[in-house]
């Protein structure tokens, strides 16, 4: 699988986000030295791509109580192999939310995360390292509940600490709210 598309768009995320330079730096490291990061079977950690998505006025996002962490986040899930994480963050979206139609933001990865999850049966604890985009939904708002969730939620902005208090959530917010051109597609 090729990884240098992902590498460069790392290096570009990088260069946007200086003050986060460091966990692309991180991630870089990850994918340069793992041909196989892209597999769940990797089995001390693996890429994942997750869905920061907004309604049409850009005011309120889409999460999911996740039926096995037991917390709010947004959608997202395994590769599987694909090496194309935008797609896998698509994917996922659908999936857990039957939401469409939705439209990525932009190409550029919209934020990092690298963060553990705990051992399940057979299942050794491991790294997930999220890569996240910033999606729109232009539709009717109107979602499904998937296996994998115990609810969904559209939630504003303003009230994301009513769901959840965990940084990668609001570090997404901020960065959204930050976003000059963040109501025009």
């Amino acid at each position: 699988m090729d990884r240098q598309p992902l590498l460069e768009s790392l290096q570009a995320y990088a260069l946007r986000h200086p003050a986060e330079a460091e966990i692309a730096r991180r991630f870089i490291a990850f994918v340069a030295s793992e041909p196989d990061c892209f597999r769940r079977e990797l089995l001390h950690g693996h890429l994942t791509g997750s869905a920061w998505i907004l309604n049409r006025s850009g005011d309120e996002v889409l999460l999911t109580h996740h039926r096995k962490l037991g917390i709010w986040v947004q959608p997202g899930g395994h590769c599987d192999g694909d090496p194309d994480i935008l797609a896998t963050a698509l994917r996922e979206a659908f999936e857990e939310s039957g939401l469409h139609p939705l439209t990525p933001v932009s190409s550029s990865i919209f934020d990092l995360d690298v963060h553990e999850i705990p051992q399940r049966g057979a299942e050794p604890a491991h790294l997930h390292w999220d890569i996240r985009f910033a999606l729109r939904h232009d539709g009717s708002g109107h979602y499904q509940i998937s296996p994998e969730s115990h609810n969904l939620a559209w939630v504003p902005l303003e009230r994301l600490t009513d769901f959840s208090r965990d940084e990668s959530l609001l570090r997404m917010a901020r960065k959204w709210n930050e976003q000059p051109a963040k109501h025009h597609l």
